[in-house]
């Protein structure tokens, strides 16, 4: 079941699993499906991101055009409250946020689009997210915002355990900030 969220183009996957005594299984990725819905380029890269502590951040993280990207977000181990926010210069949800909790129990995945930033925040112990991405990293074209950021302001669940210098230290959004255009 794929659902809109309150941010346009912004979209959760619950995944429907088929359970036996062996365990369970699921699609993850039906390309039909995810190009409805945005995921309009192939496949590209496919990462994985593991956390050893609660209450770690990540982000948030994106790529300028023109190596802008879609990913799917999904947590295959531990749960983590994961965000995503709209910088699309022309946007009506313009710097607002949209959460998630996301773990190997609830089987959601989160859709995040051209135009938007993304991070997460571990719940648990000894997380892993899968991420499924339409284009390929480029460093030259990698910007961050700061995940503490009053003009986003990014209501994070619990303390802050670990987050890296640089996604600690990065400047602020200025008063003049337009966003990004993705097309």
């Amino acid at each position: 079941m794929i659902k809109e969220t309150l941010i346009k183009d912004l979209h959760v996957i619950s995944q429907s699993r088929v359970n036996d005594d062996r365990g369970s299984f699921g699609k993850l990725f039906e390309s039909g499906n995810f190009r409805k819905i945005g995921f309009l380029h192939g496949i590209e890269q496919i990462n994985i991101s593991t956390n050893k502590k609660k209450g770690t951040i990540r982000g948030m993280h994106f790529q300028l055009p023109p190596f802008s990207e879609t990913k799917i977000i999904s947590c295959v181990k531990g749960k983590v409250f994961d965000v995503a926010v709209d910088l699309r210069k022309d946007s009506p949800t313009f710097l607002q946020w949209h959460a998630e909790i996301l773990s190997c129990k609830n089987y959601k995945s989160f859709l995040i689009p051209d135009g938007f930033a993304h991070g997460f925040q571990t719940l648990e112990d000894d997380c892993e997210l899968l991420y499924i991405h339409s284009g390929p990293y480029k460093q030259e074209y990698e910007g961050t915002i700061n995940a503490f950021d009053p003009k986003v302001s990014v209501e994070w669940p619990i303390g802050v355990s670990a987050i890296t210098s640089r996604d600690r230290d990065c400047k602020m959004i200025s008063g003049n900030y337009k966003g990004i255009n993705c097309k």
